[in-house]
């Protein structure tokens, strides 16, 4: 019998956000806990858990990837997911040619500048939006925005180590306008690389070093902010609460980089802990922790199994 292929949305992070630092309720749901989307042949879709102590085995079961749709965004809670009619080969990231062209998000990043849009995205972008400054597991930093009803889980998916929200925007015009400004003046790109993240967590800064690293640059961004003459927002002082399962990924530990290409071949781990869509995780029969980055199978087709396994490193003491 053959066993089902899959193709690979991504992880996700929609539990209801946690409660304060210092009253973090207790138990596995912490923040919510993560899922990986899995697409099947028919257009469905079931969700893997991935919670510490579960384990994922798999194997990649086609060579490339493969376009994942687009979305039709018809308001701030309701927005349709189209698959792809070809099931055809991801030309630009996750999507073919055609599905990038219709697909409504990518107009959100030119609508501060004048750009048109449909009516339910206009709906959407219309709603309240959050400026935040996000600090990474090695320093990186950068600005970035999330609409109201994913304030918490926008950051959980970006994998942030510590962060805070500088500004609470009418409308995802103005924040964007915000966001384009502290790019600008204050020199924080909008982007780090999933790649530079996993690196990260390798060997993370201490939490007290990072933890000041952001609150510098969120201060000097509100100063920014407040002198901006911009209209449309209120400078806040808000920390992010980081999900509990991501808390081990982020404290210092002896880790390595996973050492496998998880564009091929077959893999399976033990999860022990999540940062954003990284892992941190055990081999089978072997004594070290390894961060593996599970974005890289977003858009790939895998076969599911607990039968599958990575090969341990012949010489582990090279990896010291």
């Amino acid at each position: 019998m053959t066993d089902t292929r899959y193709l690979v949305h991504g992880v996700f992070w929609d539990g209801a956000p946690p409660g304060s630092a210092e009253n973090r309720p207790s138990g596995r749901n912490d923040g919510g806990t993560p899922v990986m989307r899995l697409q099947d042949p028919a257009g469905g879709f079931r969700e893997l858990t991935l919670d510490a102590g579960s384990r994922l085995g798999l194997r990649v079961a086609a060579e490339g990837k493969f376009c994942l749709g687009h979305h039709r965004v018809h308001g701030p809670a309701d927005r349709d997911h189209v698959l792809c009619p070809a099931k055809a080969p991801a030309a630009r990231g996750s999507q073919c040619e055609r599905c990038f062209v219709v697909d409504d998000s990518r107009l959100i990043h030119d609508f501060h500048r004048g750009g048109g849009v449909p009516p339910g995205l206009r709906a959407y972008l219309m709603q309240q939006h959050w400026l935040y400054v996000a600090t990474f597991a090695n320093g990186a930093s950068k600005v970035g925005t999330a609409s109201n009803l994913r304030k918490w889980n926008r950051l959980a998916e970006q994998g942030a180590v510590v962060a805070r929200y500088v500004a609470r925007a009418d409308d995802g015009k103005v924040v964007r306008i915000l966001e384009d400004m502290l790019t600008r003046d204050a020199g924080l790109p909008q982007q780090v690389r999933s790649a530079a993240k996993a690196a990260a967590l390798v060997a993370p800064a201490p939490a007290v070093e990072l933890d000041a690293l952001n609150g510098q640059l969120a201060a000097e961004a509100r100063s920014l902010l407040t002198r901006s003459g911009i209209e449309g927002f209120d400078v806040v002082d808000e920390s992010w609460v980081r999900p509990g399962l991501a808390d081990r990924a982020c404290t210092p530990a002896a880790r390595h980089s996973y050492p496998h290409d998880l564009s091929t071949g077959t893999h399976g781990f033990r999860i022990d802990a999540v940062s954003g869509s990284i892992a941190v995780a055990a081999l089978d029969g072997a004594e070290l922790e390894f961060v593996v980055n599970l974005s890289q199978l977003k858009a790939r087709t895998v076969e599911l199994g607990d039968h599958y396994g990575s090969e341990v490193p012949a010489v582990q003491e090279s990896l010291f």
